[in-house]
């Protein structure tokens, strides 16, 4: 018998005693699992369910529309976003018109590593994108969600320790389970025609590559914007502007 999991979220009006409770014994009725449950943000709660029977789901819906202290406001199979924000009780921040881009900031270094680290869980072609200014913890919440991932990773192009200009990767190194990280600067504008052939294998190879500095990588490279699954911004507080101004003596963002 298939079990399957969906997120249900709902804005509560009037949280009167015993509410939960009674959310609960109704899924209880309809013998719907409650798997986690957690406040998610301001009088929001979102649970994450299960049940062998998806209809007892549209059941529970249609039921709950009729409960005046609150508006179940999502009700679908989970989503990453879904599942991160039950997990750490606060949403990740997406752009509105560009769906792909994903805004955190350094007090939220934990649920982007948890974030990177369900991604880099994924198998298959997938690019990432990380944004950011300088020292704000790029290359060090990529490399946390490779351990989240129990994935190996691979420095293409780096100025994490010195300048890492690769021009060639063995034979372990290639494999496509492997998680690549680039740095869009060194390897556009840093780089030599032996280093360009390398990547130009990476990025068409069936595996994860995070690119540090992807407008840049844009701006220099035969790659665009479509070229990217995700975007990612992390920055020191919210309201910063992320400028990157390169220096003749480019030593590392």
């Amino acid at each position: 018998m298939t079990m399957n999991q969906w997120y249900m979220e709902y804005r509560i009006h009037k949280n009167r005693p015993g509410l939960l409770g009674d959310l609960a014994s109704i899924m209880g009725m309809l013998e719907i699992n409650i798997i986690t449950i957690n406040g998610v943000e301001d009088r929001t709660r979102g649970l994450l369910l299960q049940t062998d029977d998806d209809e007892k789901i549209e059941i529970l819906g249609k039921m709950l529309r009729k409960v005046d202290n609150i508006t179940v406001t999502a009700l679908r199979a989970p989503k990453l976003v879904d599942v991160l924000a039950i997990r750490h009780g606060r949403y990740i921040e997406r752009d509105s018109d560009d769906r792909k881009t994903f805004r955190f900031t350094r007090d939220e270094l934990g649920l982007l590593v948890d974030f990177l680290g369900e991604i880099f869980k994924k198998d298959g072609n997938q690019v990432v994108g990380l944004r950011g200014m300088p020292r704000v913890g790029k290359t060090e919440s990529i490399i946390a969600g490779s351990v989240c991932a129990n994935k190996r990773w691979t420095f293409v192009s780096s100025t994490l320790l010195r300048q890492t200009v690769r021009s060639q990767l063995s034979e372990d190194e290639m494999n496509p389970h492997n998680l690549f990280i680039i740095d869009g600067i060194v390897s556009t504008i840093r780089s030599n025609e032996k280093h360009h052939t390398l990547l130009q294998e990476i990025m068409s190879a069936p595996s994860t590559k995070v690119i540090e500095h992807p407008d840049i990588f844009v701006r220099e490279s035969e790659y665009d914007y479509n070229t990217f699954d995700y975007i990612i911004e992390l920055r020191n507080t919210p309201d910063e502007e992320i400028v990157i101004d390169i220096p003749s003596s480019y030593d590392g963002y």
